[in-house]
């Protein structure tokens, strides 16, 4: 039988089936050694698993925020108003229950960084000088 552009033998197929029945049909690895297996989340991690965490959502903390914010900005977008932040996240294809807050913001602020919009998002800060003047 001709396989085409196969580079793999028949034969190794079916070893490569054979070596793969266990974790298809257990649900879980199946090596013997941990450092094959993916590390798992730790303890402090943000709670992220769920899709986007959305300001002012229950799971919303400053640091979740700011994840989500940096995930999809870069240190260019800074410093930046509220309408260009929109305009940056709506570029990168950010989650509206992320744009939409930002949105909200008064058209009068502006945010040096990353860390300055998410406490102006979830009502958490420093204390000190928050904004860049307009």
């Amino acid at each position: 039988m001709q396989r085409g552009s196969d580079r793999l033998s028949v034969h190794r197929d079916n070893e490569m089936k054979h070596e793969l029945q266990g974790l298809l049909r257990s649900g879980h690895p199946t090596r013997a050694e941990e450092w094959h297996d993916p590390e798992p989340s730790a303890e402090d991690d943000p709670q992220v698993a769920g899709g986007p965490v959305a300001p002012g959502s229950s799971a919303a903390s400053l640091e979740t925020v700011r994840l989500e914010l940096a995930r999809n900005l870069s240190r260019h977008s800074f410093p930046a108003g509220p309408r260009e932040l929109v305009g940056e996240l709506r570029r990168s294809h950010a989650p509206d229950v992320l744009v939409d807050p930002v949105g909200r913001l008064p058209r009068s602020e502006r945010y040096a960084n990353v860390q300055q919009l998410a406490e102006a998002l979830t009502g958490e800060g420093s204390g000190g000088e928050r904004r860049q003047g307009a």
